[in-house]
């Protein structure tokens, strides 16, 4: 499968191929920040799968929740937040927004939802974390 996406003004335009690994919606701070005082919505992909087709994004790096060294990547010409690279995870996530078709896209759980304001809205129907999903099930 290929799925195409770009930034606002279209100085960046990116293409994936492979299915998604999930979606989900991001509460951390970093992700309020990014996405304007909402959640983050995005979907996972494995790295290597990305292939920038048009311009060149920016990288900022910073340390994610979990301590981990990430690259969040966005258009330098119009600030649009395009995707986040965490060093040592096997995946990076894509936000939702930057696909062309994001019909398909709705979150299929929530993460980190100990740092999200009331505000937010968390459906009862879908995992909810406290911070990250266990890596394995049987976690508690």
């Amino acid at each position: 499968m290929e799925r195409t996406g770009g930034c606002a003004c279209g100085a960046i335009r990116f293409c994936i191929t492979g299915e998604l690994l999930g979606t989900g919606a991001c509460h951390c701070s970093d992700c309020q920040k990014m996405a304007g005082g909402g959640p983050n919505y995005v979907a996972l992909v494995p790295k290597g799968v990305l292939a920038v087709t048009q311009g060149e994004p920016k990288l900022y790096q910073t340390k994610g929740d979990s301590g981990d060294d990430v690259a969040r990547a966005f258009c330098p010409e119009c600030g649009t937040p395009l995707w986040s690279i965490p060093r040592h995870a096997p995946f990076m996530t894509i936000k939702a927004g930057a696909f062309d078709d994001t019909q398909d896209l709705g979150p299929r759980m929530h993460i980190y939802v100990s740092s999200a304001p009331p505000w937010h809205a968390i459906p009862p129907d879908l995992p909810a974390f406290q911070k990250m999903p266990p890596a394995h099930p049987s976690e508690p």
